[in-house]
């Protein structure tokens, strides 16, 4: 039996069918999305090249009696080792080299992550947002490299009028940049385009933020000293690796959604690994000045210098023993004290943070990836996909040793100060010296 619900609903129903369809005048449409058939992510990117899979053809005729997953096996880890061949030489070659391999790898990644927002919006056919992206790009680095510039080599920029100049208006210079490029980007938008336009614009300055930010903080790292760089990346490629190796080998148990082929077995053995291996690489590290010493200018001999007096956490300290341990190696007849670098400490609390948090970092690679229904970032590296895939844990790492730094380590420089000093006319630099003597005078600290 009907009840008067019923009859309402059917009337409704009726209603919503006699209805003619409203057409919208394109003329009226604010937006290509109201009018182009959906696509899916998946659809759009298709042109993204995928590495993970990708084999030389050379090693493939090589390994094609393997099974494909030790025939992956092999080729990621050949190619694992030629990366840290190559970063060994980059480090034999000096501080320099370095900072010049972190802009390549950087622009890299910047290069693909952009190029992910391209193929999903389909910003192909639009005016300038290629061009647009890379000049927030080149601002962003103007900036932040200049900052380094002017905080570490201002002894060779004094010698210059223009490079004096350029300091002195750096931030004025990076941000009238960065207007030129709002306004480009304003006088850019297009109807029936703005939602696609705002979005990447959005995307853009989000792969400044992730990528463009963190190489300043890895450049900051250099100039302390090139062991805070090379312990933290080692870290976190020993943890990449060794988490891999007891995962294939012993894996069983999922770690997490977001990665199917992490496992508990090798997120520990990775982490244990890594706390062992990040106190032997330190241990011997702080042994050579090369590494240890901040990047500094030298003015007398005109050129970067190696050598310095190493800091207090470089220089072994002899530490007691808790009492039982003393007195078991009272027993055996050893030692109750140890000798050891300080540094060796503090790269514990680098290799925690590397095993146990930067592995999130690959977390949320993966998350990304798996939202645009990509398997890898790009296909540079056979074996490991682009050059993001390889440095997503590293630019978080990076963040952490500049917080760690600025908070347990850093102190005051006299060299700091002395760099800020050399930029100033010579009659304030004068008249500093005679109010810096006065002030040793009044306290005692100098004769008259």
């Amino acid at each position: 039996m009907a009840t008067d619900g019923d009859s309402e609903l059917r009337k409704r129903v009726t209603e919503s069918d006699e209805k003619p369809e409203q057409i919208v005048p394109s003329s009226e449409i604010d937006s290509d999305d109201d009018r182009l058939p959906e696509q899916s992510i998946e659809q759009r990117t298709k042109e993204i090249p995928q590495g993970t899979g990708q084999e030389p053809s050379f090693l493939h005729t090589l390994l094609s009696p393997l099974p494909p997953r030790w025939r992956n096996w092999v080729i990621r880890g050949i190619f694992t080792w030629l990366m840290i061949g190559l970063f060994c030489l980059i480090i034999f070659i000096g501080p320099l080299a370095l900072i010049f391999t972190t802009l390549l790898v950087q622009v890299w990644c910047f290069k693909e992550i952009i190029n992910i927002g391209y193929s999903v919006y389909r910003m192909h056919g639009l005016p300038w947002f290629r061009s647009l992206s890379w000049w927030f790009s080149i601002t962003s680095n103007y900036f932040f490299y200049g900052e380094s510039v002017a905080d570490y080599f201002s002894v060779i920029s004094s010698k210059s009028d223009i490079m004096r100049w350029l300091i002195a208006y750096h931030r004025f210079t990076s941000f009238t940049m960065y207007i030129i490029g709002f306004v480009w980007f304003v006088l850019s938008l297009k109807k029936k385009y703005y939602m696609r336009q705002f979005s990447l614009f959005a995307w853009t300055h989000v792969a400044l933020l992730i990528v463009v930010s963190q190489s300043y903080f890895i450049i900051f790292n250099i100039f302390h000293g090139m062991i805070w760089f090379i312990v933290p990346v080692s870290m976190i490629v020993i943890n990449d690796v060794m988490a891999y190796m007891f995962g294939f080998f012993l894996g069983k148990t999922p770690l997490i959604q977001l990665s199917p082929k992490k496992t508990w077995e090798g997120f520990i053995g990775g982490g244990i690994s890594t706390i062992l291996l990040g106190m032997i690489l330190s241990y011997v590290l702080c042994q050579y000045p090369y590494f240890v010493c901040p990047m500094e200018y030298s003015e007398a001999e005109d050129a970067l210098k190696y050598s310095c007096d190493a800091s207090p956490i470089f220089r072994p300290q002899e530490y007691s023993l808790p009492e039982t341990l003393a007195n078991f190696s009272a027993l055996l007849g050893w030692r109750k004290t140890v000798t050891m670098y300080p540094f060796v400490f503090h790269s514990v609390a680098l290799s925690l943070f590397s095993s146990v948090i930067g592995p999130f970092g690959g977390f949320f690679a993966s998350g990304f990836k798996r939202a645009f229904k990509i398997k890898d970032f790009g296909d540079v590296i056979p074996g490991h996909g682009g050059m993001m895939d390889r440095f997503d844990c590293q630019y978080l790492m990076a963040t952490f040793v500049t917080v760690y730094i600025n908070t347990f380590i850093s102190e005051t420089s006299p060299q700091k100060l002395l760099q800020k000093v050399y930029m100033l006319k010579p009659e304030q630099q004068l008249q500093l010296y005679n109010m810096l003597q006065d002030s040793l005078i009044a306290r005692g600290i100098l004769q008259p």
